[in-house]
């Protein structure tokens, strides 16, 4: 049983791990990279299998579905019913701090209700009705936003930053990205609250790494086996290391043991992407301005056709004003500041 959890635990990790890439890391290396081991796989892989992945894959990945709203919340059941059973009734035992314990907790309500309003609020999407609105909020930059752009799909003018996610096939004002985790688009309605929900699921790993390892820690300590000998394979008396600590911890405590490696894992993979999203936030870009953004020059931007002798411009952020202004346009979008000046 044990075994199952820790192989449910890492394969969710890696899953979580190349989805996190896949969105932050869009790069040509990386899609070389997917390319290569593709070509590989298909010499290896009968083509019926072949065509039942990719169609997996597509579902997955490219429809809207609810698979990894339902792997979401299995995780965060599996990695708080271990914690619940297991450190917590240890850690009463040894008297920490009520308040200490229940920080999770706390933490898993705020980052559900964040987590609900993700998935089910309007990410900004543009209709007939609020198409002259948004067309009017951020100015075009003619580089990679032109004017007179329109949807081919929806048949609407784009308003700068915003772009048509083909998953939820409808164009979102000031599109970020498409999130499978939420199965949701996040735009300038949910931004907000999408960043919060990132935070506080970052919060609650960290906090549970610390109160499992302080435990452990603290176990160690009050046993004195830092102070203890052994004997090792050859006979000689040796001092504990470390190495011994981790193994003993391992065999004493397994259960507790796979869930501070999935937690601490998954706190790294949560905290690098959180801080590439405030980062986002702090200079007032998105994740489709920033990967389109690497394109510097102008004629490697597909929507804005220039005549060959045209001089090529760079592209440059005209949206950032300012760390406290850019962090107001989450938390207030755009179209509130915009009908405010009306």
């Amino acid at each position: 049983m044990d075994f199952l959890v820790l192989f449910l635990f890492y394969l969710a990790l890696v899953l979580i791990g190349v989805v996190m890439i896949c969105i932050c890391s869009k790069t040509h290396y990386l899609k070389g990279l997917v390319r290569g081991a593709a070509q590989i796989i298909s010499y290896i892989i009968p083509e019926c299998l072949q065509r039942a992945v990719l169609k997996l894959l597509h579902y997955l990945f490219h429809t809207r579905n609810h698979t990894f709203i339902l792997l979401h919340l299995v995780l965060q059941g599996m990695v708080y019913s271990e914690y619940t059973c297991e450190v917590f009734g240890y850690c009463r035992e040894l008297e920490f701090p009520l308040h200490y314990l229940l920080l999770p907790y706390l933490l898993l309500i705020v980052n559900l209700v964040f987590f609900t309003l993700s998935c089910v609020s309007n990410p900004g999407t543009i209709t007939k009705a609020n198409e002259l609105s948004f067309l009017q909020v951020y100015e075009f930059d003619e580089v990679m936003f032109s004017k007179n752009m329109k949807c081919s799909t929806c048949n609407l003018r784009k308003p700068a930053r915003s772009k048509h996610c083909s998953v939820c096939n409808r164009c979102v004002h000031r599109f970020d990205h498409h999130c499978v985790w939420v199965n949701n688009c996040i735009g300038a309605w949910n931004a907000r609250y999408f960043l919060l929900y990132l935070l506080t699921l970052t919060a609650s790993a960290g906090t549970m790494a610390v109160v499992s390892t302080v435990f452990l820690v603290q176990l160690v300590v009050l046993s004195d086996l830092y102070l203890e000998t052994y004997v090792d394979d050859l006979g000689h008396f040796q001092v504990v290391d470390i190495v011994f600590l981790i193994q003993y911890l391992f065999v004493t405590f397994p259960r507790i043991v796979f869930m501070l490696g999935f937690v601490v894992m998954l706190s790294l993979l949560l905290g690098g992407y959180l801080c590439f999203a405030l980062y986002l936030a702090a200079t007032n870009q998105t994740t489709n301005e920033w990967y389109r953004g690497d394109r510097a020059w102008c004629q490697h931007c597909p929507h804005a056709a220039r005549p060959p002798s045209a001089e090529p411009q760079v592209y440059r952020n005209i949206h950032s004003h300012g760390l406290w202004s850019n962090l107001r346009e989450i938390f207030l979008p755009a179209t509130a500041h915009y009908e405010r000046k009306k």
